[in-house]
């Protein structure tokens, strides 16, 4: 039975423990060990995210298995330390709500947790006037997604400074 729940401050340390697991042992299926390492500076906890109390934890007997959420900003993905945010507030008439920060337990994965996240994320923002999400999806997320109707826009990787890759897909969906 999955519990969800509205994250707090006072569970990002938790969110952060959960976010460090579920890359060290999913991105290496998918990335290289460069790619891996530069993760970090595109993915981690938003605080911003939860302070908006768009953010939720999944629990399975009392086991944080999941967490994810979306925002009504404008920033597409990234944590507190990334580059390139826009924390203004998107209008729901003319821009997308964000489906954001989506990681799961690595020992949970396909037991219906990020459906969860997604399907009450999509709720939200549905409630709130959006009527599109987007995404930026990692290479694990990607399959997943389009099972839940998103679809390809674009790539909008950026390479660092070194010319390292983490590749990043632009997804939408109607709501």
């Amino acid at each position: 039975m999955l519990e969800i729940r509205q994250a707090t401050l006072d569970d990002s340390e938790d969110i952060m423990a959960l976010m460090a697991l579920s890359m060290r042992v999913i991105l290496p299926k998918f990335l290289d060990e460069e790619q891996v390492k530069r993760s970090d500076a595109s993915m981690g906890i938003d605080r911003e995210l939860i302070a908006d109390g768009t953010y939720y934890l999944v629990y399975i007997e009392d086991v944080l298995v999941g967490c994810g959420g979306w925002s009504a900003r404008r920033t597409l993905y990234g944590g507190d330390h990334s580059a390139n945010r826009d924390s203004a507030m998107a209008d729901p008439k003319t821009e997308a709500a964000k489906v954001r920060a989506m990681y799961t337990h690595p020992d949970y994965t396909r037991r219906g947790i990020g459906l969860a996240l997604i399907e009450r994320s999509e709720r939200e923002a549905r409630a709130a006037g959006f009527t599109r999400a987007e995404l930026g999806a990692t290479a694990p997320g990607l399959p997943f997604y389009e099972r839940c109707g998103y679809q390809i826009v674009e790539d909008v990787s950026v390479p660092d400074e070194d010319g390292i890759t983490v590749p990043v897909i632009l997804m939408s969906k109607p709501l």
